[in-house]
């Protein structure tokens, strides 16, 4: 079902270089996991509604409410790099 011609296919999008062993190893998981995909095919599923999650989410956020903001001696507490109450990083532009 997948031949080596696919996985060197899939590898080269993925940008993966593979050697000859692992080309070997993920023709034979890939073709196991689309046996799979064919049994579930196989699966009579007309009754069963579309789902985006397996159980029911609830309470997955916290409530969004204003709290005082951190000190800034305890937020600068923790960098690298501070001046004059800053935080100090890397350029990101360099000048020309």
């Amino acid at each position: 079902m997948i031949d080596e011609h696919i996985v060197a296919h899939v590898a080269r999008l993925a940008r993966l270089e593979l050697s000859e062993e692992e080309r070997r190893a993920f023709r034979e998981q890939l073709g196991t996991i689309l046996e799979h995909f064919q049994s579930v095919r196989s699966l009579d599923l007309r009754d069963v509604p579309p789902t985006f999650h397996a159980v029911p989410l609830a309470n997955v956020l916290r409530d969004d409410v204003p709290r005082a903001p951190l000190p800034q001696e305890e937020v600068l507490a923790g960098a690298p790099d501070v001046e004059d109450g800053y935080f100090v990083v890397p350029p990101v532009i360099e000048p020309e």
